[in-house]
């Protein structure tokens, strides 16, 4: 292909482009509204509630998923460093931007991964496309949303969604295919349908896995956070942007770190409950 015909054929790819955005963009804005009530609502419920009261609720939600008290006083000692250097306020919108973004993937990313666990065809069409969105670089993803959306929150949470959902499909689909094929016989010999093997046996065996999905989610919910400030998304990731621009050194660091604890106590959460999960299913089936 010569350059004068790679040039025609992108100017074509962009202009139609282009012509989809002006012709649809208004009907998708109002499509992804309740996306944006949803993070809108957890955003002003974490930082317009008392700083005791969302600090006692996200040690509780810890101590539910770890039953650790050792990460549940790391949390409780990375959160008041938080706010005792004056980032609070930003942890809480980027805490709010990485639950909507989750449950986002979580609800977009399960009923995939479980349709391609139970079509070979599908996973080998799927396979490459999560290849390529999960090597795609960050700041790709952020080309489209802008031309459809234009700047803010919404846009960021779509991008991070895309660029954070690719873990949750893999991992279910593995999770669900790595059950042992005498465990499903056994469940057909008691009369189980598809839909009782999945929810009852499958998807129930497969939680650990899922789990690791759930894990990696997160952690490449957070690792864009910086990028999607670059479209006005508020949290941790503008005070970064900013120190970089203007080369506030110390203001960067605090925030960099705090980006860190939060992703630190994400991760400890998260694996200690996944292995919780495995602890009990292996105690189940002795």
């Amino acid at each position: 292909m010569n350059s004068d015909t790679l040039r025609q054929l992108r100017r074509f790819v962009d202009m139609e482009f282009r012509s989809f955005t002006r012709e649809y963009g208004g009907m998708l804005e109002k499509l992804f509204e309740p996306l944006g009530d949803f993070l809108l609502f957890s955003e002003r419920l974490l930082t317009q509630s008392p700083w005791p009261m969302v600090l006692a609720a996200i040690l509780f939600a810890v101590w539910v998923t770890s039953r650790s008290l050792k990460i549940v006083l790391g949390t409780a000692a990375t959160l008041l460093l938080i706010g005792y250097f004056g980032m609070w306020q930003d942890t809480m919108r980027t805490l709010a931007m990485i639950v909507a973004s989750t449950l986002t993937a979580l609800t977009l990313g399960l009923p995939i991964g479980i349709v391609m666990s139970r079509s070979d065809r599908l996973q080998r069409w799927l396979t490459p496309a999560l290849d390529v969105m999960q090597t795609m670089p960050s700041f790709v993803y952020l080309i489209p949303v802008v031309m459809i959306l234009g700047i803010g929150r919404v846009p960021g949470l779509l991008a991070v969604v895309v660029y954070a959902i690719p873990p949750i499909i893999r991992f279910t689909n593995l999770g669900i295919r790595l059950v042992a094929k005498d465990v499903l016989e056994a469940a057909e010999a008691f009369g189980a349908n598809g839909l009782q093997k999945l929810f009852q046996v499958q998807l129930p065996l497969a939680l650990p896995t899922i789990m690791g999905g759930v894990n990696q989610t997160i952690m490449m919910a957070l690792s864009m956070v910086v990028i999607a400030s670059m479209i006005g998304v508020p949290g941790l990731g503008q005070p970064v942007l900013k120190a970089i621009s203007n080369q506030y050194f110390t203001q960067g660091v605090l925030n960099g770190l705090a980006i860190v604890g939060i992703a630190i106590v994400f991760d400890r959460a998260s694996q200690a409950y996944g292995k919780r999960l495995q602890r009990h299913l292996e105690a189940t089936h002795e």
